[in-house]
């Protein structure tokens, strides 16, 4: 049982992020025990994403959660390796448990459905790659990527609403895919200010976009065509998986819808915005959101 004091409220705040989230995390209408446990997936993906970013809370709380000094808060790969060494305390028997509070939250979603570290460990190596790559030659190499930082998410959902099948998986990972792709769509001028470009090198060649032009206050007629193809290929990614929606039942359809209306909306809220992402991310509204899981129910169901 995760205690009281600093700590507990240093992992409500990271949890308290998810009502941000570009798509539902938990909602209210899936049953108390798939919230508790969805909620704790995403906190540890959360906390391995603000280590990946740096944007941990400051003053080094995490870092001596995990073990680490104060100092060592700002030393991301070092981070990263010691909330794997707390990720493998969450699977072993042995004491001492994990330290970090957003761990031992992960614990009994771990034994209640057999998880395994695998879908964990992708999240973690996906922001170590992070640290090591900030640009992607070709569409395949950032599919690549997403496979390690999106996919995981997915197969966790199923994992734990005892979904799992190939074909589901199959699914899940088109549609996860194409939602990280919509985030970085979203996301390009933010993500150039941390000096990454997640637009793949031989498609800006091909439109004749330089970084030069990502850093503009607004996209010219050759970045917004860009994104445009981008956006497309994240639309056929949702097309190929939305099927996904209409193979499971009850309350989980309706998550399972959001996820992709989600990507949808924000497609069109992009595709509203003329493909100009560079002043500021793109957005879709509430009523758009809501409509696009009607659409995609009756689609779909």
């Amino acid at each position: 049982m995760v205690s009281g004091g600093p700590a507990d409220a240093q992992s409500r705040t990271v949890l308290d992020q998810a009502a941000h989230e570009n798509f539902p995390v938990a909602p209210f209408f899936l049953p108390r025990a798939w919230r508790a446990d969805l909620m704790a997936v995403y906190g540890f993906a959360r906390l391995v994403d603000d280590i990946g970013d740096g944007d941990l809370a400051p003053g080094g709380g995490d870092a001596v959660l995990l073990g680490l000094e104060r100092a060592q808060s700002e030393n991301r790969p070092a981070m990263l390796d010691a909330l794997e060494a707390d990720l493998h305390r969450v699977f072993s028997d042995r004491a001492p448990g994990p330290r970090h509070p957003l761990m031992r939250r992960l614990g009994p979603t771990v034994r209640r459905h057999a998880l395994t570290p695998e879908p964990f460990l992708g999240l973690i190596e996906a922001n170590r790659q992070d640290q090591r790559v900030s640009r992607y030659g070709t569409y395949g190499d950032l599919v690549a990527y997403c496979e390690l930082s999106a996919n995981p998410v997915g197969r966790l959902v199923l994992a734990i609403t005892g979904t799992t099948s190939p074909e589901r998986v199959r699914r899940s990972d088109a549609v996860c895919t194409a939602l990280q792709i919509v985030e970085h769509l979203q996301d390009v001028a933010e993500d150039l200010r941390r000096d990454r470009v997640y637009l793949p090198a031989e498609d800006m060649k091909r439109f004749g976009v330089t970084e030069a032009d990502l850093a503009a206050p607004s996209g010219g007629a050759s970045v917004r065509a860009l994104i445009a193809y981008e956006a497309e290929r994240a639309r056929e990614l949702l097309s190929e998986g939305a099927s996904l929606v209409g193979s499971v039942h009850g309350r989980l359809k309706l998550l399972l819808a959001g996820f992709v209306a989600g990507g949808r909306a924000a497609l069109q809220a992009v595709a509203a915005a003329d493909h100009d992402v560079l002043p500021g991310p793109p957005k879709p509204t509430t009523l758009s959101l809501l409509r696009e899981v009607g659409a995609t129910l009756r689609r779909e169901g």
